[in-house]
């Protein structure tokens, strides 16, 4: 029996491009769609080499459980938020207990919250003057940004850096790690059995 992807994303969809890559040989997972709120976004482009199926929706259709019921009929083993930027309802959280999985540009508890994603992390992040900065898988809760954290990365700041510059640092961090924990998310080695 395949293992099911769903994925969000608001933008470009370079995340969703890199998931569909690694998954695109495997034989025991399927992307079973990639929803996006926004019906321009150019992951809708990028997924159709791969076959996959997107599904745009409007902010009604979200808070009103029409998006929900979709993903329900799925039956995903994972729910991916991959560049998704909206709040996930509380309903959707406890339909789905421990299997939406987010990915934040920063090393939370630092640098999370309402308003806190693409290059006013970075920004923070240069102000503040921080050595590091890097990313975290969490599961998503009812709270943005506050879920059990699964993964994180580090990448080192340099004086120089430009908030441009962490984030191509923070993507390759991204791009590198993501498909991997999703993978050992969906197949869990037991060795601490």
């Amino acid at each position: 029996m395949k293992k099911k992807l769903v994925l969000f994303a608001s933008g470009s969809g370079t995340n969703v491009e890199n998931i569909s890559k690694y998954f695109e040989q495997d034989k025991r997972v399927s992307i079973a769609a990639v929803f996006t709120n926004r019906p321009q976004a150019q992951v809708l482009e990028r997924i159709k080499p791969f076959g996959i199926k997107g599904i745009p929706f409007t902010r009604e259709q979200f808070e009103t459980g029409w998006v929900l019921e979709q993903v329900q009929q799925l039956q995903p083993d994972l729910i991916v938020l991959a560049g998704f930027l909206w709040k996930i309802p509380a309903a959707f959280v406890a339909t789905f207990p421990l299997q939406i999985i987010n990915i934040h540009p920063a090393l939370l508890p630092k640098y999370g919250g309402k308003g806190m994603y693409g290059a006013a992390v970075h920004q923070a992040v240069k102000t503040n003057r921080e050595k590091e900065s890097g990313i975290t898988i969490h599961y998503v809760n009812e709270k943005y940004d506050e879920g059990a954290i699964i993964f994180q990365a580090t990448t080192a700041i340099h004086t120089g850096d430009t908030p441009s510059t962490i984030a191509d640092k923070v993507h390759t961090l991204e791009y590198q790690h993501f498909p991997v924990v999703l993978e050992q998310l969906l197949f869990p080695t037991h060795q601490n059995v």
